[in-house]
């Protein structure tokens, strides 16, 4: 079972965090815009659970993606399963529909640009990706997809880059949460 391994870290200065990786040795991919849409389920409190489910859309692609409550009290280590969807397949296009009859409701959405870099940790592959979350800011997460006998290796992977990237005092509230809490709904 895939489990992703996080940690994330407000950012006050974008340029020297960008220098930091370049020195690192990381490689820049595109800036890219997401929107993600997030539900409750009809009959449990996800933010009770400490679980959610969303629709993440970047250009024609979305995924759904389930997370599944947080493993430690230090990162934001948890089950993360994620079904692509095309919007140019028809069916793709029906499936909010299919999941809003199904008792689940729309609760906010979560629009970021992100720019992710890609460096090697060991022999961890690990993703930085610095976003700028609309209303909050901007953001830094450290992140390994890992089975779960790794997840402990892959969380001290996931410390020692931050502590490279000279990184301190992690976030563990999801955008969403963080979100909500600005708005005051939480």
């Amino acid at each position: 079972m895939p489990i992703e391994v996080e940690l994330k870290f407000r950012v006050t200065d974008v340029d020297a965090l960008v220098n930091r990786l370049t020195a690192f040795g990381a490689t820049a991919g595109e800036t890219i815009h997401q929107v993600d849409t997030y539900f409750a389920h009809p009959s449990r409190d996800f933010a009770a659970t400490d679980e959610a489910f969303r629709i993440r859309t970047v250009g024609d692609v979305s995924h759904f993606t389930y997370k599944g409550p947080r493993l430690d009290s230090v990162t934001k280590t948890r089950q993360e399963l994620e079904v692509p969807l095309s919007l140019h397949d028809p069916g793709a296009k029906r499936m909010r529909e299919l999941i809003i009859a199904l008792g689940f409701k729309p609760v906010t959405e979560v629009v970021k640009r992100r720019r992710c870099f890609a460096l090697m940790q060991g022999a961890w592959r690990v993703q930085v990706c610095i976003d700028f979350v609309e209303e909050l800011g901007h953001f830094v997460e450290i992140e390994i997809v890992a089975e779960e006998p790794q997840v402990i290796l892959a969380r001290l992977a996931i410390a020692n880059v931050a502590r490279e990237l000279e990184l301190r005092d992690s976030e563990r509230r999801s955008y969403l949460e963080l979100l909500l809490e600005h708005r005051g709904g939480a």
